[in-house]
């Protein structure tokens, strides 16, 4: 990608799609030429992104702190905001966010450092700091917030109690005052022993997809801090590198990981049962084998999309997920394989389908997409669906549908695959009685008056 500079500040409007590119358009760039580089030759790091009154934003770190752009018009993209990190300059490496409710929280990896929150309730005007404090977390390498249970999981860095490897906070029923839950190296007594250092971490309904480097994949049960029990590892597999960070697909039924080492392959595994999990496919750029290293994957619907450093963002197709075929690709950057080049992070949420992107010397990039994948409003409107209310649940769960569906019958197992209960379903009962059940992870098989079947998690407490 060649672009000219001839400004301190690069503000770009693209309408032609680069050269070195698969089903993708580069429509804006934003970079800052007066940035500090950092001491491994990087500038930004991680991107994300926010929905609110029909506008959108992109929030990037960069060696100096947040920048919040309004990029729902990228004729007229808006600076919103920059919010200065606690240490600035060519120290800075990482930063990471995630988001509540009306809150950003924002964290870096290098000190002295802190947790910033960011109130986004006054969006599009302004988005005041309303919390800067380095008493619970000082650094931290990547945060997660599973925002069912409303928590916050903190990988790496040090918290107020030292060293961390992965440390959980409450943020409830005060976003604005987390509250530290465990710490596990001091609190989980087979932690530092079988996982240690947690590098990145995805969570959903208390259940922690731990990316542990070296030692592998571990997946934990946070649902009762007080007796945390690890459900299932993958610490032996074919190119296994420094298992770096990873996404659950929408159904629960495989996950995807990135093993950041030269050379290696994105993993796809089937986590259905959580005791067995095994390998599905290895998926890469195919640009270098010997030198190609992703960094960071996410799922949105079938689409995942990764951050392959120096060969840029590529996008999979997973719909069969034996037979995964590239999307579509841009090549982010034309320097060479040096580990500090290239696309970094990916946010693919934005209601409008646009794909924001981070380079880590070319700034923000924003992206719109010609996928073949998708759904059809009309045929969105007679999936066979369902949603299980509420789930976490104690004694009753209610089967919401789409009004479409004609409900047969269901049967309900264990992670082992055992069939703990079954029956048919009546014109007027959508209710299932699960209060006799141990308190653990179920899978509910749900089967449709034509044959058709769907399955989905159920978390009894």
């Amino acid at each position: 990608m060649k672009i000219l500079i001839t400004s301190v500040f690069l503000l770009v409007f693209f309408g032609a799609t680069a050269q070195n590119s698969l089903n993708m358009n580069l429509l804006y760039q934003w970079k800052d030429t007066t940035l500090t580089t950092s001491t491994i030759g990087t500038v930004y790091s991680e991107v994300w992104g926010y929905a609110k009154n029909g506008r959108e934003y992109a929030i990037i770190g960069s060696t100096k702190g947040t920048h919040f752009f309004d990029v729902t018009d990228l004729n007229a993209v808006d600076t919103v905001a920059f919010i200065p990190g606690k240490l600035q300059g060519s120290q800075v490496i990482h930063r990471d966010y995630d988001t509540y409710q009306n809150y950003l929280y924002m964290v870096c990896d290098e000190g002295p450092s802190s947790l910033q929150i960011l109130d986004l309730s006054f969006l599009p005007d302004s988005v005041p700091l309303v919390y800067d404090e380095e008493t619970l977390i000082n650094t931290s390498h990547n945060i997660f917030i599973d925002t069912v249970a409303g928590n916050l999981y903190s990988c790496g860095g040090a918290t107020n109690l030292g060293a961390n490897f992965l440390s959980v906070y409450s943020l409830t029923p005060n976003p604005l005052n987390p509250q530290l839950l465990v710490n596990c190296s001091n609190d989980v007594p087979f932690w530092n022993v079988i996982i240690g250092n947690v590098h990145d971490v995805y969570v959903e309904n208390d259940i922690a997809y731990c990316n542990a480097g070296d030692n592998g994949l571990f997946v934990v049960d946070f649902s009762n801090m007080m007796n945390i029990q690890g459900l299932g590892t993958l610490t032996n597999y074919v190119q296994k590198g420094y298992n770096h960070s990873g996404w659950l697909h929408e159904s629960g039924d495989y996950y995807a990981f990135a093993d950041e080492t030269s050379g290696m392959d994105v993993k796809v595994v089937d986590v259905t049962d959580l005791s067995d999990i095994t390998l599905i496919d290895t998926i890469g750029s195919n640009v270098n084998q010997s030198k190609s290293m992703p960094h960071n994957v996410i799922f949105n619907g079938d689409l995942l999309y990764v951050s392959f450093y120096e060969d840029g963002l590529y996008v999979f197709n997973t719909s069969d997920p034996t037979n995964i075929t590239i999307e579509g690709y841009y090549d982010t950057t034309e320097l060479p394989y040096v580990f500090s080049a290239g696309n970094w992070g990916v946010y693919p949420f934005l209601p409008s389908g646009k794909i924001l992107a981070s380079d880590v010397q070319e700034g923000l990039l924003v992206f719109e997409t010609f996928f073949t994948i998708g759904i059809e409003e009309e045929q969105l409107k007679n999936k066979f669906d369902f949603v299980i209310y509420p789930n976490p649940s104690k004694g009753i769960v209610t089967i919401l549908t789409n009004g479409v569906l004609t409900l047969k019958s269901y049967s309900i197992t264990n992670l082992m695959g055992k069939t703990i209960q079954s029956g048919l379903f009546t014109p007027t009962q959508k209710e299932i009685d699960v209060s006799n059940f141990t308190p653990g992870i179920y899978l509910l098989l749900i089967t449709e008056s034509n044959g058709n079947t769907t399955s989905k998690k159920v978390i009894l407490n």
